[in-house]
C-alpha cells in the first residue's frame, strides 16, 4: 500500500513540478560539465536532477566523511548555480501552494530549496535505509 502511495505521489510530483525542476538541474549540469573545472558540480547537479524527478521514497543524508572540501565546494556552488535553482524551487513552491492538491508538493519544493543551496557532501538513499549516524537532510 505504501508503495502505491509513493508512486502516486511521484507521478503527481512529476507532472506538477518534478519535470520542470529537473530541467533546471540538468541545464546547470550541462553548463558545469562544459566548463571542465566545475565537473564535480555538474555531477552533483545530475544526481539532484534524478532525485527531483522522483523524490518520494528516498532521503538525502549528509556524508560523514565530507569535510572542508565539500564546504568550499558548496560556497562555490551557491554562487554559480545554487541560488538560482533555490529560487526556482521557491517559485514552484509558491505556485503549488496556491491549490489544495499542490500544497503538500509546495512544502516539498521548499524543503528541496534548502538542499539546492548546498548539495555537496550529501548522498541520496532509499527512505528507511539511512546509514546509522547519518543526518537526514531532506526527505519528501
Amino acid at each position: 500500500m505504501l508503495l502505491v502511495v509513493k508512486t502516486i505521489g511521484n507521478l503527481l510530483w512529476f507532472c506538477l513540478a518534478g519535470l520542470w525542476l529537473s530541467i533546471g538541474y540538468a541545464f546547470a549540469a550541462v553548463i558545469m560539465t562544459l566548463l571542465i573545472v566545475t565537473i564535480p558540480f555538474g555531477i552533483a547537479s545530475w544526481r539532484l536532477a534524478t532525485y527531483v524527478v522522483w523524490p518520494f521514497g528516498r532521503s538525502v543524508v549528509s556524508r560523514p566523511g565530507a569535510g572542508a572540501p565539500s564546504t568550499v565546494g558548496n560556497i562555490l556552488w551557491f554562487v554559480l548555480a545554487g541560488l538560482w535553482i533555490a529560487i526556482e524551487h521557491v517559485i514552484a513552491g509558491v505556485l503549488l501552494c496556491c491549490t489544495i492538491i499542490g500544497f503538500p508538493f509546495g512544502i516539498v519544493s521548499f524543503r528541496l530549496a534548502g538542499l539546492a543551496l548546498a548539495p555537496l557532501g550529501k548522498d541520496i538513499v532509499k527512505a528507511g535505509q539511512e546509514p546509522s549516524g547519518a543526518t537526514v537532510v531532506a526527505t519528501a
